[in-house]
């Protein structure tokens, strides 16, 4: 300001120089002027020899005036600077900004963030108070409270120390004390898996399975008569139980890998033999059905050579031995290869300190509750011990075996039944002790809470791609009305957001007419995982999307009914009960419960609800056909209509029916007749050797001689899911 002061007060002082010079000078003109006519003119020169300049005051004036327009124009800028910084309030956001944290920043209720995103493009219904805002309308939120934001990073917890259990270091080899085999027993469906068990172990397992199918994973302890003792696993065969097999290779030390000699090797053996290689288990191969007339044991020893299975007689290494399940032919040959097997790979473990195991199938007890069969691989389980198992923790109240009896103490290799669970663990997951309850909580909140921080990443990149897409689509827009004026602008804006309105609702009433709902139960977990996985292969969306709502372990309960009767959709059970109570229930609110005791019958079963969601297709059945013999036209009043002269080939031409016009091989035209008449005579029905005239109902058709005419009806039939689970 000082220096504007300077050179106006310069320019002043020469502009009031320049007008005292210009002044003199023009006295000096009016002297000389004056004497020749001051006599004419004398009041006006005394006037202008009398005119004063008071350029000392003019000039102290504007400078003065120009001070106080300068010094207000640069006070008023910084009031309002001022005025506004203290009116603003700075809201700190950050991407990825939930409505609920977005209001609890701003300092107002949720509804306000509704109110402030009404009448923009964002679906307001679809709104919760957890749902995330992309960038554009966390401005506009901030933008119209008349707010400032200051975007800031992801809020990061600090970091907490790992509270996780994990399994001890390998114990002293000297500690080390032997322990039985644990066996698994694999193969194809049907090819005698538990009815080879059922002969070791003198039960009648098989005989009590629906459909004569393996459809859980069993665990076992045999005791043969030479007195060694040997843990089995007994694996689905079934195509659907995949991840059984597997997890029962992870935790096995020996697969025994059975094989029908009429069957050979199937899809399921290959899978088995995969399974055993990944977990790199050694394999005891058992032909079995040997008593068969149609038996080849060879012919399964050399369609193994293509697996990379070679047995002794080829110059391997895998043990074959030709078996049969069903009379008990050379079972204790095969038991004593494996226990052979057994003391080649010198199985030893560490029966003290805390316990080590792997849930091996978890399933819900009315009587019990949540309940675990578990095989124990290191320290010995006793009642009392705190365990942890994923997200899930129990104080073991009880502990059975295989036929249900209490038993005291559980040694490693032993299959053992667990109760005490608060929640029911995932089959798969590594059993840990823990030396207290809060201690056990502390391991469990850990693993949720790192659950939580994955989920979180993950949600994260989610949310940035949709940010990426949506200002993608929104600089788009931005280009596409950049050259129209604003009124025009406005109008076109408007007009696209309510066409994508209609569209949405649309597609909305289309989704929802076109979706199967599911709730799944299953009697144990690796049922239910079984079945998920089946799910997990739906690749027909397209036709009728299918949405899983909610499963679990247990019987069909209230809140599943509640659940189906609120999506619409369908309760499948697998090897579950159902109350009366909750029947009737069902019934009432017109829910659908689908029971099954058979994998495949279930996935059946789903299939044809799904095909039941699909629109009826249309198939033409021919009646009849008739070929054009000549072509001629008639007069109607002051149109000529063009009239084909037919005879029928096959069937029958009904008048009330549907027709078509092929020319070459290719349909010209489908509608229906205006006429049809036998000479001179207006009927309904033309018979097979008949001659007819019949015009159609688009008078610009042509007919050419050789053409064909097809009456035909047509039938809805139901539409089959184009989906395809495998088996």
């Amino acid at each position: 300001m000082n220096q504007k002061l300077l050179k106006l007060e310069n320019l002043l002082r020469f502009h009031t120089i320049y007008r005292q010079l210009h002044s003199l000078c023009q006295r000096r003109a009016l002297r000389q002027w004056s004497h020749g006519f001051s006599s004419a003119y004398p009041v006006w020169t005394a006037q202008l020899y009398a005119w004063p300049w008071p350029t000392e005051m003019l000039t102290g004036a504007a400078l003065s005036q120009y001070r106080f327009l300068v010094t207000k124009k640069e006070e008023r800028p910084q009031k309002s600077q001022l005025s506004s910084t203290k009116s603003k309030k700075v809201v700190e956001v950050w991407i990825g900004m939930t409505v609920e944290e977005l209001a609890r920043a701003m300092e107002k209720n949720t509804d306000y963030i509704y109110e402030a995103l009404l009448n923009t493009a964002i679906d307001i219904d679809s709104l919760e108070a957890d749902s995330h805002l992309d960038e554009v309308w966390i401005k506009e939120v901030i933008m119209k409270a008349g707010m400032k934001l200051k975007w800031s990073k992801l809020k990061q917890d600090k970091v907490k120390k790992n509270k996780d259990a994990v399994r001890r270091p390998q114990a002293d080899p000297a500690l080390l004390t032997p322990r039985s085999p644990i066996v698994t027993i694999m193969g194809h469906v049907d090819h005698g898996k538990t009815t080879l068990l059922d002969k070791l172990r003198k039960t009648q397992v098989a005989a009590m399975e629906v459909g004569g199918i393996t459809q859980h994973i069993g665990a076992f302890l045999v005791s043969l008569p030479s007195g060694e003792k040997i843990t089995f696993l007994d694996t689905p065969g079934h195509a659907a139980f995949s991840a059984m097999r597997a997890r029962g290779a992870q935790v096995t030390d020996i697969v025994i890998l059975v094989v029908a000699a009429d069957d050979g090797v199937m899809k399921q053996t290959v899978e088995s033999i995969q399974h055993a290689k990944d977990a790199q288990v050694p394999i005891v191969l058992a032909i079995n059905k040997c008593d068969k007339a149609e038996a080849d044991p060879e012919r399964v020893k050399k369609e193994l050579l293509a697996y990379d299975v070679v047995c002794e007689d080829y110059g391997g290494d895998v043990q074959a031995v030709p078996v049969s399940a069903l009379t008990g032919n050379n079972l204790m040959a095969l038991a004593e290869a494996t226990i052979a097997l057994a003391e080649i790979l010198e199985l030893k473990a560490d029966p003290n300190g805390p316990v080590e195991g792997t849930v091996i199938e978890s399933f819900t007890d009315k009587g019990r509750g949540p309940v675990t069969t578990a095989i124990i691989q290191r320290g010995t389980l006793r009642k009392g011990c705190v365990l942890v198992a994923g997200n899930c923790w129990a104080k073991v109240r009880l502990m059975f075996d295989e036929n249900g009896k209490t038993i005291h103490e559980a040694h490693p290799s032993m299959p053992v039944g667990i109760t005490g669970w608060r929640d029911l663990p995932s089959a798969g997951e590594e059993i840990l002790e823990v030396e207290s309850e809060p201690r056990a909580r502390e391991v469990v909140d850990w693993r949720k809470y790192e659950q939580e921080q994955e989920k979180g990443k993950e949600d994260v990149k989610i949310i940035e791609e949709k940010r990426k897409e949506h200002q993608e689509a929104y600089q788009k827009a931005r280009e596409k009305y950049s050259n129209v004026q604003w009124k025009k602008r406005s109008l076109l804006q408007y007009l696209e957001i309510k066409e994508q309105t209609s569209l949405k609702r649309k597609e909305e009433m289309e989704r929802d007419s076109n979706v199967l709902p599911v709730i799944i139960k299953g009697d144990v977990d690796g049922s239910v995982e079984a079945i998920l996985n089946i799910i997990d292969t739906y690749d027909a969306s397209h036709e009728c999307e299918l949405e899983l709502v909610h499963f679990g372990v247990g019987d069909i309960s209230a809140n599943d009914v509640n659940l189906a009767e609120t999506f619409n959709g369908v309760i499948y059970g697998f090897n579950v009960n159902v109350g009366k109570v909750i029947q009737e229930s069902a019934a009432k609110k017109g829910v659908k419960m689908k029971l099954h005791k058979i994998i495949y019958r279930l996935v059946e079963d789903l299939q044809e609800e799904l095909s039941s969601r699909l629109p009826c297709a249309v198939e033409e059945h021919p009646v009849g056909e008739a070929s054009i013999l000549a072509t001629f036209s008639i007069t109607e009043g002051k149109k000529k209509v063009p009239v084909a002269g037919c005879r029928v080939q096959k069937g029958q031409l009904e008048k009330q029916k549907k027709f078509k016009l092929t020319r070459d091989g290719h349909v010209i035209w489908k509608g229906s007749l205006t006429s049809l008449k036998h000479h001179k005579d207006d009927i309904s029905i033309v018979k097979t050797g008949m001659d007819c005239g019949l015009s159609l109902d688009e008078e610009n058709m042509e007919f050419k001689v050789g053409d064909r005419i097809v009456c035909y009806e047509e039938k809805q039939i139901q539409a089959k899911t184009s989906w395809d689970p495998g088996f």
